[in-house]
């Protein structure tokens, strides 16, 4: 990468989904300067060099683009407002690219502050877990000023493929659009795979063929493999997966959309909360339902 197009980027939270974001706009030649929240959990290990700062303002100050993704509306609140918040470091002519999963309303209100300091702000939620934040491979949905958006298109391209889709809070809408989906996809599966192993049929073999056939989405693909054996470090855990919904939910009931299968898989969450389940991968749903009814019958008759 030349000279020429290197910025002064600021990343407040460098965990699961920041870290290697971070990690590939070092490689790329960026000037990079962090805060976590938690900097022990940071994926430090391929931040090396990195310049941590003590606030989100430090941040905002230091550089030219500021990204932040965390994992709820209140730490973004938090971040973003007071003395040392991210606002009180932006300036004109500053963007500020917010990759967070939160409540478009929030995010609309965040903006408008941005924008009477003259800086810009854009939602840009990304679709992807952790192998696609490493590989780059990331699809990316940008809502606010599009002028803004064609300034930054290059940095968000070390991330994957960002689509320009609208105002402030769209990209966001749409990212809870594919997250409703998402679930609901994992519901259905579940409950199929379910019924198939319990008529007999062995539960791999099941499996296999359910994602070679036509709902074989490439979400349920790369999810097979975890509801067959679930792992220890989630890619998106049911506490965040439920956060989604409700942001879902709440915008349904704000633009009078029915979401029923978002409703039904919200209610599985709550199981899954209630089980002791709320950091393990949202695969955990298979069990879920198999807690549910855990006397298997002998025979279909019976």
């Amino acid at each position: 990468m030349a000279a020429t197009t290197r910025k002064k980027i600021g990343f407040i939270g460098l965990g699961h989904m920041g870290g290697p974001m971070a990690a590939r706009l070092l490689d790329a030649g960026h000037h990079v300067h962090g805060l976590a929240r938690n900097k022990e959990r940071a994926r430090s290990d391929a931040l090396d060099g990195l310049p941590w700062h003590q606030t989100p303002r430090e941040v905002a100050e230091a550089s030219e683009i500021v990204i932040t993704s965390v994992p709820d509306d209140d730490v973004l609140n938090e971040i973003a407002s007071g003395p040392d918040g991210i606002l009180a470091g932006l300036g004109a002519g500053k963007i500020w690219i917010e990759m967070s999963t939160v409540s478009p309303r929030v995010n609309r209100r965040l903006a408008a502050q941005a924008e009477a300091l003259e800086a810009a702000m854009l939602d840009a939620p990304v679709s992807g877990s952790f192998p696609q934040a490493q590989a780059g491979t990331l699809m990316i949905l940008v809502g606010g000023d599009e002028s803004a958006f064609a300034h930054v298109d290059a940095v968000l391209r070390e991330f994957g493929t960002p689509a320009y889709v609208g105002d402030h809070g769209l990209g966001l809408a749409l990212k809870l659009a594919i997250n409703i989906n998402l679930a609901a996809q994992l519901v259905a599966f579940s409950e199929g795979l379910q019924l198939a192993a319990r008529a007999g049929i062995d539960q791999k073999l099941a499996a296999d063929l359910m994602v070679q056939s036509g709902i074989g989405s490439p979400a349920l693909k790369a999810r097979e493999q975890f509801v067959l054996d679930l792992p220890d470090e989630a890619w998106f855990d049911v506490g965040l997966m439920q956060k989604d919904l409700r942001l879902a939910l709440d915008l349904g009931t704000e633009l009078r959309s029915p979401l029923p299968s978002t409703t039904l898989a919200d209610h599985l969450l709550d199981a899954a909360r209630a089980a002791g389940y709320e950091h393990r991968d949202i695969a955990v749903l298979y069990r879920v339902l198999e807690e549910m009814a855990p006397v298997r019958p002998t025979s279909p008759d019976q």
